[in-house]
C-alpha cells in the first residue's frame, strides 16, 4: 500500500485560504476519485471537494473549523498504486497544517449551519458566539446576511473602509484583472422585441414545476451559439506577452459564467457544455446555480472553468455599463436594462424594447474587428426566431 497525501486546492484564481466546514468521510472509509471527499468555506462560498484518488482515508489532519493555506496537507489516502507513482511521507511525519489554528468556540455550530445564511455571516456569527437562529434575516426567503449578525452585535457602523473576506477576494481579483489585462469594449443596442414574444410563447408551453424562461436563458444559449460560429472568444490566454511560451489556450467546449450579485460581493458559477442544451434545460440549470450560489454551496467545479462570463443586472439596473474581465477568461458581456426607445424602423417612427450590450475583450485574445463581428452576430441571433427550446 502507497500512502498519497490530500492537499487544499485552489478553488479560483485568488484562494490563499479555506476553513473545513465537514469531511464527508470517515477514517477507514473507502475513498472513490470523482465522489466527495470534504467541504471547504472559502472567502467566497461553501465548496464541495472531490477526492483525486481512489483508496481508503487513513489518517485526517485536519479537523472541522480549522483553517489551512493551499496546498497544505489535510489527510492520507493509503492506495494501491505503486510506490515509484509518488514520494509518500512517513506516518509518523504526518501533522496538522502550521496554518490551520483553532477558531474561536462556536454557539451551537451545528444549528448554525442549517439556518439559511451566506458563509461570512456564519463565520462573523461563529467569531462572536451568535445564535443565527435568533436573527431575523433580510435576505432572499429570509436568509441572514453580513449586515443581519453585524445589526444584531449591535455595530451599526461596520468601521471605515472594512472589507468583508468576499470583498477583499473581489478587490484582488478586480485589481489583478485591470493591472494585467488589455481590456476594450464594443456595444450595440438589441432590439429585444422578437425574444419577448418568443419568452412568453415558449414558457407557455412548459410544466408548471419548470423554472420560467428568463432573459438570461437566451443570453446564455445565444453566447454559446455565437462562441461556436467565433470560436477565437472561447479561449484563455496563458504565459508571459513577452515570452515565445506565450499562447492563446482554446476551450473545449463552452462554458459559461453567470455574475451572481451577493450582499457581501458578487459569485460567477460556471454552466459547463452550454452548447448542449436547451432554453428549458438551461433554465433548470440556471435556476439551480443561482439558488445555490446565494446559499454559498456551489460545487467546486461551478467556480472554474469558465472562458466567458455574462452579467446582467436586471429591470432596475442602468441603461448600460462596462464589466472587468474575471481572469483567466477572455471577455464578458455586460446587458443593460430593457427600455422602450424610440426607431426608425422601414421608414416608421416605433417604440421598441432595446437592450444595450457591453462586450469587453482581452486585447491579447482578440482584436476589434473580431469583437464587432462577434457582438452583430450575437445582435443577429437574439434578433431571430431561431431558438432550441429543449435539448
Amino acid at each position: 500500500m502507497t500512502r498519497r497525501a490530500v492537499e487544499i486546492p485552489k478553488v479560483g484564481l485568488v484562494m490563499e485560504n479555506a476553513r473545513l466546514v465537514r469531511w464527508l468521510k470517515n477514517v477507514g472509509d473507502s475513498v472513490k476519485a470523482g465522489e466527495p471527499l470534504l467541504e471547504l468555506e472559502t472567502e467566497k462560498s461553501i465548496v464541495e471537494i472531490e477526492a483525486t484518488l481512489s483508496g481508503r482515508l487513513a489518517e485526517i489532519l485536519l479537523q472541522p473549523d480549522q483553517e489551512a493555506k493551499v496546498g497544505d496537507r489535510v489527510a492520507w489516502v493509503e492506495t494501491d498504486e505503486p510506490e515509484s507513482a509518488v514520494t509518500p511521507a512517513p506516518a509518523s511525519q504526518a501533522s496538522a497544517p502550521k496554518s490551520a489554528p483553532t477558531r474561536p468556540a462556536r454557539a451551537d455550530v451545528q444549528s448554525n449551519q442549517r439556518i439559511r445564511s451566506t458563509p461570512v455571516a456564519r463565520r462573523r456569527a461563529a467569531e462572536h458566539n451568535v445564535d443565527l437562529g435568533r436573527i431575523s434575516g433580510s435576505g432572499p426567503l429570509g436568509r441572514v446576511q453580513l449586515q443581519d449578525v453585524e445589526r444584531a452585535l449591535g455595530a451599526t457602523d461596520r468601521g471605515a473602509g472594512a472589507l468583508s473576506p468576499m470583498r477583499r477576494a473581489l478587490a484582488r481579483a478586480m485589481a489583478l484583472s485591470n493591472a494585467t489585462v488589455p481590456q476594450f469594449n464594443v456595444g450595440r443596442a438589441v432590439d429585444m422585441s422578437t425574444l419577448q414574444a418568443l419568452r412568453g410563447e415558449f414558457s407557455a408551453g412548459l410544466a408548471k414545476e419548470s423554472p420560467k424562461l428568463s432573459v438570461n436563458d437566451f443570453l446564455l444559449q445565444a453566447v454559446a451559439r455565437t462562441l461556436l460560429e467565433i470560436p477565437a472568444l472561447n479561449a484563455t490566454f496563458s504565459g508571459d506577452p513577452s515570452s515565445p511560451d506565450a499562447r492563446i489556450v482554446p476551450a473545449n467546449g463552452v462554458h459559461l459564467g453567470l455574475v451572481v450579485a451577493l450582499d457581501d460581493g458578487l459569485l460567477v458559477p460556471v454552466i459547463h457544455h452550454v452548447e448542449r442544451f436547451g432554453l428549458t434545460e438551461l433554465a433548470a440549470r440556471r435556476a439551480d446555480v443561482v439558488e445555490r450560489a446565494l446559499q454559498g454551496r456551489l460545487k467546486r467545479d461551478e467556480l472554474e472553468g469558465a472562458t466567458f462570463s455574462i452579467s446582467n443586472l436586471g429591470a432596475d439596473g442602468p441603461d448600460r455599463f462596462t464589466a472587468l474581465i474575471n481572469p483567466p477568461q477572455s471577455a464578458i458581456l455586460a446587458a443593460g436594462r430593457q427600455r422602450d426607445c424610440v426607431v426608425a424602423n422601414n421608414g416608421k417612427i416605433e417604440v421598441r424594447p432595446l437592450c444595450e450590450l457591453t462586450l469587453t475583450v482581452d486585447h491579447r485574445v482578440a482584436d476589434g474587428r473580431l469583437a464587432s463581428s462577434f457582438l452583430a452576430r450575437l445582435a443577429q441571433i437574439l434578433e431571430g426566431r431561431d431558438w432550441r427550446v429543449d435539448g
